[in-house]
């Protein structure tokens, strides 16, 4: 069994198989590790971009896979790996090459809700397999002008339980919005971190 955290997501650490040496931390997705496991190269899932990351795809230095291991309480992963060139973008072999001597100043993730990550990496994963029998497959299928009909459907339809008064069925009704929004942006290749930055610039402004 493995442990999701808030996103939806384990942290990896990949390790050179050959040296011990630690090349780098990433995060992944249930769709990821998969891809990971049965593909023989490492996936992340980047947090930033909210997508699924084949490491190596635009640098050139893949990490294949040796072997996966999870820690005792199933919250954290090793990766064994040989890698094909340096794991940072940095261009040094591993993302660890700077010692911490004096105290660190810290700074705070501002991100969207985890669920909405972890249901965003899930519709990410179908429209990339299109599996057979998903709902969310086949809305990719229909295109885009049909997930955009589904929004206007269910906009409406939770309007018409607030509006009517019925306050069991708004929740209900506004997940199923939120759900076919995310699909909708997955569609239009915008990562729900484009939404958190104008939210947060509203914010701002509403001081």
């Amino acid at each position: 069994m493995i442990t999701l955290d808030a996103q939806g997501l384990v942290p990896a650490i990949a390790q050179d198989a050959n040296t011990g040496q630690v090349l780098m931390l990433g995060y992944v997705s249930p769709g990821s590790l998969s891809r990971t496991v049965e593909g023989g190269e490492v996936w992340f899932y980047s947090r930033s971009r909210s997508e699924l990351w084949h490491k190596g795809e635009t640098s050139g230095s893949y990490l294949k896979v040796r072997s996966v291991w999870k820690d005792c309480d199933g919250d954290a992963l090793l990766i064994q790996v040989e890698p094909t060139g340096p794991a940072c973008h940095t261009g040094n072999t591993s993302c660890f090459f700077e010692t911490l001597e004096d105290a660190p100043r810290f700074q705070r993730l501002d991100r969207g809700s985890g669920v909405l990550e972890e249901v965003y990496a899930l519709i990410q994963d179908r429209k990339e397999t299109l599996p057979e029998g998903s709902y969310t497959a086949r809305l990719f299928q229909e295109g885009v002008e049909r997930i955009a009909q589904k929004v206007i459907e269910e906009a409406g339809e939770t309007a018409l339980a607030a509006a009517t008064g019925n306050a069991e069925r708004v929740p209900l009704e506004a997940a199923d919005l939120v759900y076919h929004l995310l699909v909708l942006l997955a569609a239009q290749g915008v990562a729900p971190e484009r939404v958190w930055e104008e939210l947060r610039k509203r914010r701002q402004g509403q001081g």
